[in-house]
């Protein structure tokens, strides 16, 4: 009997984890397990998947069904509820679907080593699952956020109100968009980036490329920049321990 592990998402082929956790079962040894991409057009496609794959022990999501999978689920974690996106999926041994969210760990010890006293405030570039994954975790962390958008909605401010005055306020600068991921890596979020200074983080939750365009632009004005490589491994690595429980 093999213990089958996976992901869901659509075009996936770039993956992190099939390539992450088939590496970490052949040096484990772990001969029972395996991992595979199911990349799905649509999340309607997600009970056949679970009908068809009976020995699925659990599954890891990602963009874009971090949050219309949770329809689906007969459980959340509590941090699944409160963040109100799901990377995580354990299969119970009643045979039920629980959801976890482990992307704001991953965030949150990933951007702990960074932090200065004057980093008390983030821009989140971006509005999905994983943008509320790291709001969770900046709450945590006691960091102020504002989430900016492609048009202005309430609580959010748009991409053309980003100024001096708002780069003197906010410090941390963390890019939730799927903007500048390969293969499209001449993309970058639509910001100023002269006004970046060695005050300031960049963080960029893409790890491929290894340096996207929005760290290199932010680079060049002397921010501390980081991809999200780390935290896909300490998420991976958390999903892990919920699989196992």
């Amino acid at each position: 009997m093999t213990n089958k592990f996976g992901l869901i998402g659509k075009n996936i082929s770039y993956s992190f984890s099939k390539k992450y956790f088939t590496e970490k079962f052949a040096l484990g040894n772990l001969t029972d397990c395996s991992y595979e991409n199911f990349d799905l057009q649509s999340i309607e496609e997600f009970p056949t998947l679970i009908a068809q794959n009976s020995d699925l022990k659990g599954l890891n999501v990602t963009i874009p069904y971090k949050e219309t999978v949770i329809p689906y689920l007969s459980k959340l974690s509590k941090t699944a509820v409160q963040i109100g996106a799901v990377n995580v999926i354990r299969f119970t041994k009643k045979g039920k679907l629980k959801g976890y969210n482990s992307d704001y760990y991953g965030f949150m010890k990933s951007l702990e080593p960074l932090l200065q006293p004057y980093h008390q405030k983030a821009l989140i570039l971006g509005t999905g699952g994983a943008a509320k994954a790291v709001a969770f975790a900046l709450d945590q962390l006691g960091i102020l956020y504002t989430y900016v958008s492609r048009e202005a909605k309430e609580g959010m401010i748009d991409y053309d109100r980003i100024n001096a005055t708002t780069f003197d306020n906010y410090h941390i600068i963390i890019n939730c968009t799927p903007l500048g991921t390969s293969p499209d890596i001449k993309a970058f979020p639509p910001i100023p980036y002269h006004f970046f200074s060695e005050k300031h983080i960049a963080f960029d939750l893409i790890y491929n490329p290894e340096e996207t365009q929005f760290m290199k632009k932010a680079k060049k004005n002397g921010a501390i920049t980081k991809n999200g490589y780390e935290m896909l491994v300490l998420q991976a690595e958390k999903a892990w321990k919920i699989w196992n429980k």
